[in-house]
């Protein structure tokens, strides 16, 4: 279970910087039920403020849509919840069917947990796997926050131990890499063992470019709201005000996209000063 004091986060700033959620897999043949089923992870793992992100709920839905059939699993992530992320894994890994994992950009911290899911494991030539050791808000005193420095380790463990699992690499090895934050390309991932096989270039396309980098600065603000103890409720309530359209008296007002660049940069500051 999920303790209710310590919430789990594998989705450090770097990993934003380094998303680029306008990149997407070829969507698949309409209509052809015997193919694979089709599961986007292009977003963050975990239910976000917005009511968006990637949660084991919902894949959980989507593989009982899927039946006993094959299951391709695309992408491109930052990372998140990591509760959320094994469970996904999890889940994953229980579906009677084949599963093969596509990486068409980043999998990144909590996504990089899901990737080693696959029974085959695709990746870009220039995409990414990122792993290192969760990160995680508590409050309380020194003995609540020693205990949660045991549960961490405990996670730390797992993770390593599925990474490990993967590459058929030592566990105590993968360790080390998760201490010094890894990132590893898609040759590299490839020789590593984490990955299988390079992706095709014709299966990746961009979508908008413009709005993609609209919807990652919301996504990255919000990630960091989180982080400087705003509620859900809070940072949907701040998001209403940020985007809606001004009136005429506005004219000399920022425009909402402005503003909240301006507060995600606001936003990797605090995360630098809280993390120093």
């Amino acid at each position: 279970m999920r303790p209710d004091d310590v919430r789990a986060e594998c989705a450090p700033p770097k990993a934003f910087e380094k998303w680029q959620p306008e990149l997407r897999a070829k969507a698949e043949a309409a209509g052809d039920a015997s193919g694979p089923f089709v599961i986007d992870v292009m977003d963050v793992i975990g239910e976000s403020w917005d009511g968006y992100g990637i949660t084991g709920r919902r894949v959980g839905a989507l593989l009982r849509s899927a039946g006993d059939r094959d299951v391709v699993v695309n992408i491109n992530s930052p990372g998140g919840d990591v509760f959320e992320g094994l469970a996904i894994y999890n889940m994953l890994r229980g579906h009677k069917g084949d599963v093969t994992v596509r990486i068409v950009g980043l999998a990144a911290s909590a996504a990089s947990v899901i990737a080693m899911a696959g029974d085959k494991v695709e990746i870009a030539r220039a995409g990414f796997l990122m792993i290192h050791n969760t990160w995680v808000f508590a409050i309380g005193d020194r003995h609540d926050l020693s205990t949660v420095a045991g549960q961490l380790a405990a996670f730390d463990e797992v993770m390593a131990e599925l990474y490990a699992l993967r590459a058929k690499a030592d566990a105590k090895e993968i360790g080390a890499m998760m201490d010094r934050e890894t990132w590893i390309s898609g040759r590299a991932a490839i020789d590593q063992g984490f990955a299988d096989a390079l992706l095709d270039a014709d299966q990746i396309e961009a979508s908008d470019q413009a709005k993609a980098k609209d919807a990652k600065a919301v996504t990255e603000f919000a990630f960091m709201a989180r982080k400087a103890g705003y509620s859900r409720s809070q940072a949907n309530a701040l998001r209403n005000r940020l985007t809606s359209k001004p009136g005429a008296a506005d004219d000399d007002m920022p425009s909402a996209v402005e503003t909240m660049a301006n507060l995600t940069g606001w936003a990797k500051s605090l995360s630098a000063k809280m993390e120093n």
